[in-house]
């Protein structure tokens, strides 16, 4: 058989047992796994049920005409097809082709959906997360929040006289100052730190496990890092861009929208005093 398999373009490895089967898989990359049912020790069934649960491959089970084994008890454990001896091998080599592509149309599915799954939860322009995910992953943080106590911590910010930047070099430039500074917050933020273009030229910042006077912190890092840049428009001339950002930190048992305005009257504070400024309101 494995002959076969491999004149036929195939690699194929070889186990004398269930158990040598396992040790392969462990130690080598393999898409579908033949096996009979009786085997030396650990039957093939057995086997079957522990590759799909621990490896997710493919199985194919072999069995001879005898009533003991079913295909039905086959398919529950797992197997992806079932063949009786004397297997022709031309007909395994049917079915080995049928099942890899069948593995390879769900790995392509999977793959798509992976694809329309992050394109549903990402803005298109700055590649940060969008307003539908933040609301998302934040009802996530403060659940985490109210089982284990983690501190959680909330930044709000808004770029300084950005409509007068579009009213003069128009809306394009203005894309491209709000890639450049959704580019700078991915800069700033840890792995576990998520990122969100609230709307508009408004963006906010979850920090989990962040106290909020460590959030000031990062949000004063955050303001001099984009203050700092330099950046241009289309003539090609520099300036300036400045944020205002407004710090919160998430209270026990505290409803998400009072948590949320609170992060957003906070970030109002920091406009209303001069811009460019980070301002905290804290219980």
């Amino acid at each position: 058989m494995q002959a076969f398999i491999e004149i036929s373009g195939f690699k194929a490895s070889v186990a004398s047992s269930a158990e040598e089967a396992l040790d392969v898989l462990s130690t080598h990359i393999i898409e579908v796994v033949v096996t009979d049912i009786l085997l030396p020790g650990m039957n093939g069934l057995v086997l079957t049920d522990q590759i799909k649960r621990n490896h997710g491959i493919d199985v194919i089970v072999m069995t001879g005409y005898s009533t003991e084994y079913s295909y039905e008890e086959a398919i529950n454990k797992g197997a992806s097809d079932f063949v009786f001896k004397p297997v022709r091998f031309e007909e395994l080599l049917l079915r080995l082709k049928r099942v890899l592509n069948e593995r390879r149309l769900n790995q392509e599915r999977i793959q798509m959906l992976e694809k329309l799954k992050k394109l549903s939860i990402t803005d298109g322009l700055t590649q940060l997360f969008n307003s539908r995910h933040f609301y998302s992953q934040l009802k996530g943080e403060i659940e985490r929040f109210n089982r284990y106590g983690h501190m959680l911590s909330l930044l709000l910010l808004d770029i300084d006289h950005f409509k007068d930047f579009n009213d003069t070099f128009g809306h394009l430039e203005g894309d491209k100052i709000l890639v450049h500074i959704g580019r700078i917050i991915r800069d700033c933020l840890r792995k576990m730190d998520t990122a969100y273009r609230y709307g508009g030229e408004e963006f906010t910042i979850i920090l989990p496990g962040t106290h909020g006077e460590e959030a000031r912190i990062v949000a004063e890092r955050l303001r001099s890092d984009v203050a700092a840049e330099n950046f241009t428009s289309g003539n090609a001339s520099k300036m300036n861009i400045t944020i205002s950002i407004g710090v919160t930190q998430y209270y026990q048992e505290e409803v998400i929208t009072s948590f949320v305005q609170r992060a957003d009257q906070a970030m109002y504070q920091s406009k209303q005093t001069g811009r460019n400024k980070v301002s905290c309101i804290f219980l």
